[in-house]
């Protein structure tokens, strides 16, 4: 393990609570040149204890064990200064819940049901420093060319600003002095302006046009 290690592999862990799912993993990472497999665990609290005892580069995680639990779960690693790169990987995850994923830390986002070489891809990706999200997940993943947010007003960039930080109505209305329904017309102008249909779209647009966020791209 230690010489490739030495030879640049990166190693990759699961938390995964079906078996034979991890399995698959683990003959996925063996077969390939550049990701060594370390290790299987079924529970957040054994995933606490590989990370203390022997931290992977990467850790995918399911979100079978609760969005709330693992949203926890990480906020535990945080106050403990773990820094390893985080994949959450499930059946579904929505928008909201990949947006608020990606806020709280996590490095990757990817469906259960993607293929192989999807989910290595993510892991790559999530090991060399950036963050990654599979398209599919993202609904305005095909407008994102034709975002433009210089067509905005300086009013409507603040509002999508405040919006790509997660801010709800209210909070936004308090933030710059102004009505909630004031706030509502503002948003009505950005998705007309943008094509993007929904606040979480807005944020996940703010975060792929920064530069912060890269998405997957079918056949890669």
């Amino acid at each position: 393990m230690l010489m490739d290690n030495q030879k640049g592999k990166k190693t990759a862990g699961i938390c995964e609570t079906q078996p034979i799912t991890a399995e698959g993993f683990r003959a996925m990472l063996l077969a390939s040149p550049d990701l060594e497999f370390l290790r299987a665990v079924n529970s957040l609290s054994a995933a606490t204890e590989l990370i203390r005892r022997q931290p992977p580069d990467v850790l995918v995680v399911d979100k079978a064990f609760g969005t709330q639990a693992v949203l926890h779960w990480m906020s535990e690693q945080r106050l403990a200064d773990v820094t390893i790169a985080l994949v959450i990987w499930g059946n579904s995850i929505t928008e909201p819940e990949a947006l608020r994923f990606l806020q709280c830390g996590v490095k990757g986002i990817v469906r259960k049901t993607s293929d192989p070489n999807t989910l290595l891809n993510c892991i790559r990706v999530v090991a060399s420093g950036a963050t990654w999200m599979e398209d599919s997940l993202f609904r305005e993943s095909g407008r994102l060319e034709r975002y433009p947010r210089s067509e905005l007003t300086p009013r409507e960039q603040q509002v999508l600003e405040l919006v790509e930080q997660g801010m709800k109505n209210r909070e936004i209305a308090r933030e710059l002095g102004i009505r909630p329904g004031t706030v509502k017309i503002h948003l009505k102008h950005i998705f007309e302006k943008t094509g993007v249909r929904g606040r979480y779209g807005l944020a996940l647009s703010g975060l792929r046009e920064k530069g912060l966020l890269e998405l997957s791209h079918t056949g890669v």
